[in-house]
């Protein structure tokens, strides 16, 4: 049975099993009422989102928590997690420890460098029960993710942090995930647990546009349906197998503006909320994930009925915890008796020692290689964009894939900025390596996705198509991802003019690009199968494969010491 078919089976048995556990639930209230005292239970669900494999306090901004009034609080760090997490249910009879997607993935190289192995193992020792399948679990393809759930050495690289691996013990939800030639689920859709003999449903799911998030190549063999239509369907089951308490995991959230992790500062209109709103009442509670923001809010559901909406800070900074009081008669949750909190996960506590242990030996064995100088800076190389798009690291990166492919007869490159994970900082960090010391792991940091670089043949027309592909309409809402290009490659774009009629003056090296001309222009395989939504890529011809886009940067930074933040001039807007 290939991992396909195993994978689906499983899948497809989630609803068989779910039924097979409630029949073994109590038949009657007064059997549940021999467990626990009281006409209702109290369930603490406790989430974490976006964790991206930071087993390590994370560093610089990333490692700090805005509160209301301004004010910051250094927050972070699996081992720190894991003692938070134990007091929280130290407080309560019953929890149920979930995840809402990106717990792996995009990871810093003690983790990446074992594929997110060092992370499962930690998520298993702290006891999580079931999470969402995030955008970033598919960075190496569906198969990876699989071995993920169900374990096995890495096919490659084979089991580099321990002797074997044994997998997550936790279930990867996917409910609107499906195998594009059956139909069939392709990851579990939902997961129930019993506390006191009251069953829980957990939906979990991504978000459905991982297809342009990811290299297409790894998913060819899914499908990504709508969030609220695939909720809805196992709500709706769930509750015909007489499980009234509902939570849904979903990895798709908001952005906000501003605020402090107790704020509902949500943006307006956002994909979240949508979510959060439409779907099912059935549903008690709403998860999310995937826009790195803190937000608590509440909602109100289809019908009339108040319920969370709610997002921690991603890298592990802070803990969403909803606390559930449920009628053992009912089964279901008394919503006007829920109460919500993203909780701070401070550095004042003591580590827990056993995943400090697990850290200890993912740093000891990736320390030979993280540690390593690659190259050395002289001030700080942030990706903050400025209003044209433009970040310096962005551009940094782009001018190192393009050094790496002239010889390809590369004359530009574009690198998309959401894979530019982290800044450059110049002040040297605790691993000694000093000022303006650049390491692998910190290059890793940067960049740890190992895409292939590709070059490609575009005419003048098909460039300037893609770069208008750089505002596009998802799900009837107007994003904007601006790629960051190489040294002598510039254009300006129009705030103003309509989508796909906004970029003038597109040059290389000085010369007005002729649309009928071809150019050879270096992009990563993420942007070239199509990532990010830039389907333009996806036309060029004469593709010819040049090294890891992690291997070019630090070639870069190698042959370029003491390398300064590149100037923001090559994007100008106009009105």
């Amino acid at each position: 049975m290939t991992w396909f078919r195993r994978s689906a089976a499983l899948a497809a048995t989630a609803v068989a099993g779910a039924a097979v556990l409630l029949a073994q639930s109590p038949a009657t209230p007064a059997q549940a009422d021999g467990r626990a005292s009281g006409k209702t239970v109290d369930v603490r669900l406790i989430g974490i989102n976006d964790l991206h494999g930071n087993i390590e306090p994370p560093t610089g901004s990333s490692g700090r928590v805005t509160l209301s009034d301004g004010t910051t609080v250094n927050a972070g760090g699996a081992a720190f997690n894991a003692t938070h997490i134990k007091k929280l249910q130290s407080e309560v009879r019953n929890s149920v420890i979930v995840g809402q997607g990106d717990l792996i993935g995009a990871s810093p190289v003690v983790s990446a460098l074992f594929h997110d192995e060092p992370t499962v193992e930690i998520l298993n020792k702290v006891g999580m029960d079931a999470t969402a399948a995030g955008n970033h679990e598919f960075d190496e393809g569906y198969r990876e993710l699989l071995r993920m759930q169900h374990g096995g050495c890495h096919p490659v690289d084979g089991c580099q942090f321990s002797p074997s691996y044994t997998g997550a013990k936790f279930k990867i939800l996917g409910a609107n995930v499906t195998l594009a030639k059956s139909g069939l689920p392709a990851l579990p859709p939902f997961w129930v647990e019993f506390r006191d003999g009251v069953p829980i449903g957990f939906i979990g799911m991504p978000l459905k546009d991982v297809p342009i998030l990811v290299d297409p190549n790894g998913i060819k063999d899914l499908k990504f349906g709508d969030e609220i239509a695939a909720a809805n369907k196992y709500a709706d089951l769930l509750n015909w197998l007489g499980v009234k308490s509902i939570v849904l995991l979903v990895h798709q959230g908001d952005n906000t503006t501003g605020g402090g992790p107790d704020d509902c500062n949500t943006v307006s209109g956002g994909p979240g909320r949508l979510i959060a709103e439409k779907v099912s009442p059935k549903i008690d509670a709403v998860f999310s994930g995937h826009s790195h923001q803190q937000y608590n809010c509440t909602v109100t559901d289809p019908a009339g009925n108040p319920r969370p909406f709610i997002e921690g800070l991603a890298f592990g900074r802070e803990l969403s915890v909803v606390d559930l009081k449920i009628d053992k008669r009912t089964r279901d949750v008394v919503r006007s008796a829920t109460k919500a909190r993203n909780h701070v996960v401070t550095q004042d506590v003591t580590p827990d020692p056993k995943i400090q242990a697990v850290i200890d030996q993912a740093k000891t064995k990736a320390g030979p290689i993280a540690n390593k100088q690659v190259g050395t800076i002289a001030s700080d190389v942030l990706r903050a964009q400025n209003p044209a798009g433009e970040s310096p690291l962005g551009n940094l990166i782009a001018d190192s894939q393009l050094a790496a492919t002239t010889g390809n007869g590369a004359v530009a490159a574009l690198m998309n900025p959401g894979g530019v994970r982290a800044d450059l900082t110049y002040a040297g960090s605790p691993a000694g390596e000093g000022d303006g010391v650049v390491t692998y792991g910190e290059a890793f940091t940067v960049q740890p996705f190992g895409n292939i670089l590709q070059t490609v043949s575009l005419t003048g027309a098909q460039l300037k198509a893609a770069l208008e592909q750089q505002w596009q309409t998802v799900n009837g809402a107007q994003r904007q991802i601006v790629l960051q290009p190489s040294a002598g490659l510039t254009y300006s774009w129009s705030a103003s003019a309509p989508q796909g009629a906004k970029i003038s003056n597109l040059a290389i090296n000085g010369t007005a690009v002729d649309p009928a001309a071809s150019y050879r222009i270096t992009i990563n395989s993420f942007l070239q199968g199509g990532g990010d939504g830039f389907s333009a890529f996806t036309a060029g011809t004469s593709v010819t494969g040049g090294g890891i886009d992690l291997d070019a940067f630090a070639g870069y930074l190698a042959t370029h010491p003491n390398v300064s933040a590149p100037a923001l001039d090559r994007i100008t807007t106009t009105p």
